[in-house]
């Protein structure tokens, strides 16, 4: 197989972080779909190691987490138990965001468990610089995870939606309506002005839209977990990078002073040379 080049590279990478499936992006770009897949792998594993290298002491001051669900192989009711041992089933991703910079400073895999949010909350916890404060949803794992990670020092507050039936309609597939939210206050003294999930909440929306594995109620999805991961390093690493910010008018990473520019793609590409 035939090396790609630079520029041919960059423009596998800005169909993939628009959301084009990959035997879309195979027909635009004439790149075999074999060498897609390990273009998406290379890179993926190249964005993680980038971002958890940059990603610390951090001086964000809120904190929101949230987790958004996918699925590799088969939904986890279809997926046979041999199926299941190779990683097929239902998935999980945990998200953090920085309130005030967007940015999302790491994000965990796996499943919606305890031990998922323990990771998680710990691998948090190693990137703040000091005390922040947190609001997460009333998924309970996160209970004991932020205290085993953060102990006191940390102003925590749960926002739980309480959600009811809308109105009919004929519709195949609609949300929940939201009838209200419930605030707890667990750790410390959070203000209750910022105690909210909402910027974490419309990042899901972006996941969905920005990556095809994540689109609902069609056949994309990812076969393997590894593959998944990738994928999900790469779309964070263009979301903090290179993708300005409607309202910041600069990307997260600018505005949190890990860079002092807006990222091209080329520079994305370029490190494979360095990871």
């Amino acid at each position: 197989m035939n090396k790609l080049t630079a520029e041919k590279r960059a423009r596998v990478v800005a169909a993939l972080v628009e959301g084009n499936s990959l035997r879309a992006i195979t027909r635009m770009t004439g790149t075999h779909r074999g060498a897609v897949m390990k273009l998406l792998a290379d890179l993926g594993r190249a964005c993680s190691i980038y971002q958890d290298k940059v990603f610390r002491n951090l001086t964000c001051k809120r904190i929101q987490c949230d987790e958004i669900w996918s699925f590799v192989g088969a939904k986890e009711k279809n997926a046979t138990p041999e199926k299941k041992m190779e990683g097929w089933g239902d998935v999980w991703t945990w998200t953090a965001l920085d309130a005030e910079t967007k940015l999302v400073p790491c994000w965990y895999v796996g499943t919606r468990d305890s031990a998922a949010a323990y990771h998680f909350m710990h691998d948090l916890a190693d990137r703040l610089a000091h005390r922040v404060q947190l609001t997460t949803d009333g998924h309970k794992p996160y209970l004991s995870a932020v205290a085993d990670a953060f102990g006191t020092g940390i102003d925590y507050a749960t926002l739980t939606k309480i959600y009811g039936e809308g109105p009919k309609t004929e519709a195949r597939y609609s949300p929940a309506q939201c009838m209200g939210t419930q605030v707890a206050k667990i750790t410390g003294n959070p203000e209750s002005d910022h105690v909210s999930t909402s910027f974490v909440e419309r990042q899901n929306l972006t996941m969905r839209m920005s990556m095809r594995r994540f689109t609902r109620l069609t056949n994309a999805f990812s076969k393997k977990v590894e593959n998944h991961e990738h994928a999900i390093a790469l779309h964070f690493m263009h979301y903090n990078f290179c993708r300005i910010h409607q309202s910041l008018r600069v990307t997260p990473a600018i505005q949190a002073g890990i860079t002092n520019h807006v990222w091209v793609l080329a520079e994305i590409v370029a490190l494979l040379e360095h990871c």
